[in-house]
C-alpha cells in the first residue's frame, strides 16, 4: 500500500511557487484528500487559485494560522500540509457558510452527509474508526454556539479543531473549502480510518490563586466590564500585580485566568483591552462565573508527558494534527523554550498550526494543545 499520509511545506512566498511545491511532494502518494494551514500574509486570492490549479481532482480544505507547525516544527510565514492516501483514510468535508443561521437541523443534514459519504468509500466502520475536525473563522465570534450544534448530533464521534488566525492582526481570519477562503464559516471533516487515533487535549496550568467573580458581562460579545464590581482591566491588573497601561499579549498569555468546569479548569484568554476598561476574550464569558487567575507550569514537560501517555496506549504516532493555541508560542518565545517545543513537535511528528482557540468535543477553549493522534497499528 501507498504511504498513508504524507507531510508537506512551502516557505516561497509565491502562490504559484508555494502551491506547485506543495504538488510535487505529495506526488507520492495516491492522494485522496489535502488538509493545510497558511499564513494570513499571502494573497489569499491568489493563493486559491494556484491551489484548485495544483490540485484538481483533491479535496483540499484548510485555514490561515497565527503561526504553523510544519514537519521541522514551528514555522512562520509559510504553508504546511497533510495528504492522506485514499486507500488508508475515506474523508468528507462540508461548510458552514452561514454561522448566525446555523442551527440544529443543519447540523443534522450535514453530518448525515459526511458519514454517508465515508460509509461509500467501505474503509472502515464508521462507529469507533472514526473522529472530525473543525475548522471556524477565528474572529466570528459563534464557536461556541455551532461547536455545541454539531457535537449534539455528532454522538459518539469524537472532535477536534482550531479557530483561524491572521498573525496576530485580528482583522480577518479564514478557512479554505473548494478553491475559496471564506469568512464567517467553517469546515467540518469526519475522518474514517482503519489506523488507531487518539483525540486529546492538554494544558500546562496549575497553582489557581485568586479568584474573579465576572460581575458584569455580554457572554454573545466576549467583553467582561466588570470583575469584582470593578471595572475588568483595573481588576485584573491588581490581582496580577501589573498597571493596566502594561496589558498586551504578553500579559495575558503569562497570566490567564481560567474556569473550573468539574475538576478541570479550561482558560479563557483575553484578546484585548477595551478603551471603557472592559476586557474582550477569545472565549465567550458569562455573568456570575468564577474566573480563577492561574500560575503556568512547566509547557514542555506537561507536552513530553502527554505525547509519551498517548504513546503508551496507541504506540509511537505516524502523524500528531495539532492545534496549538497562539498564546503558548508567545509563552515560549518570553520564556526561551520555543526552540525545545518546537524540536519536541518534529520529533513527534505533529502538523498544525498555532489557533485562536481550540476546539474540543463541542467545547471552545484556549491555550490548550488539542489534536489526533494517528498510531502505525490497524484495528482488527
Amino acid at each position: 500500500m501507498n504511504k498513508p499520509f504524507i507531510q508537506a511545506a512551502s516557505y516561497s512566498q509565491d502562490p504559484a511557487v508555494a502551491a506547485h511545491e506543495l504538488q510535487r511532494q505529495l506526488s507520492d502518494t495516491q492522494l485522496g484528500f489535502v488538509l493545510f494551514f497558511c499564513s494570513a500574509e499571502y494573497p489569499l486570492d491568489a493563493l486559491a487559485q494556484a491551489l484548485n490549479s495544483a490540485f484538481p481532482t483533491v479535496d483540499i480544505v484548510g485555514c490561515t494560522t497565527a503561526g504553523e507547525i510544519t514537519a521541522d516544527g514551528y514555522g512562520q510565514g509559510c504553508i504546511s500540509a497533510i495528504g492522506f492516501c485514499q486507500e488508508a483514510f475515506a474523508i468528507s468535508a462540508a461548510p458552514i457558510e452561514d454561522l448566525d443561521s446555523f442551527k440544529l437541523t443543519d447540523a443534522q443534514l450535514l453530518v448525515d452527509g459526511l458519514i454517508q459519504n465515508c460509509r461509500e468509500r467501505d474503509i472502515a466502520p464508521i462507529k469507533g474508526r472514526s473522529f472530525a475536525i473543525t475548522l471556524l473563522d477565528g474572529l466570528s465570534i459563534q464557536e461556541e454556539r455551532v461547536l455545541a450544534t454539531l457535537n449534539s448530533v455528532l454522538g459518539s464521534i469524537p472532535v477536534f479543531g482550531g479557530s483561524a488566525g491572521d498573525d496576530i492582526h485580528l482583522a480577518k481570519t479564514h478557512v479554505y473549502y473548494q478553491g475559496r477562503f471564506l469568512t464567517d464559516a467553517a469546515v467540518i471533516m469526519l475522518v474514517n480510518t482503519t489506523y488507531e487515533f487518539e483525540v486529546f487535549t492538554t494544558h500546562h496550568m496549575g497553582e489557581p490563586s485568586e479568584k474573579l467573580v465576572v460581575t458584569e458581562a455580554d457572554a454573545e460579545g466576549r467583553c467582561v466590564y466588570e470583575l469584582n464590581a470593578e471595572p475588568a482591566a483595573l481588576e485584573y491588573a491588581r490581582a496580577i500585580g501589573v498597571p493596566v497601561a502594561a496589558l498586551n499579549h504578553e500579559v495575558f498569555a503569562l497570566n490567564p485566568v481560567a474556569v473550573k468546569l468539574g475538576d478541570d479548569y479550561f482558560v479563557r484568554s483575553i484578546q484585548q483591552v477595551n478603551p471603557d476598561l472592559s476586557l474582550k476574550f477569545y472565549c465567550a464569558v458569562e455573568n456570575g462565573i468564577v474566573l480563577t487567575v492561574m500560575q503556568p507550569q512547566d509547557l514542555a514537560a506537561n507536552l513530553v508527558q502527554t505525547l509519551e501517555s498517548i504513546e503508551s496506549r496507541i504506540g509511537e504516532p505516524q502523524l500528531i494534527i495539532g492545534c496549538d493555541c497562539f498564546l503558548r508560542r508567545m509563552e515560549c518565545e518570553l520564556r526561551g523554550c520555543s526552540e525545545q517545543v518546537s524540536d519536541l513537535l518534529q520529533q513527534h511528528r505533529v502538523i498544525g498550526f498555532n489557533t485562536y482557540g481550540e476546539q474540543y468535543e463541542g467545547m471552545h477553549i484556549n491555550q490548550t494543545f488539542t489534536g489526533v493522534a494517528i498510531g502505525s497499528h490497524r484495528h482488527e
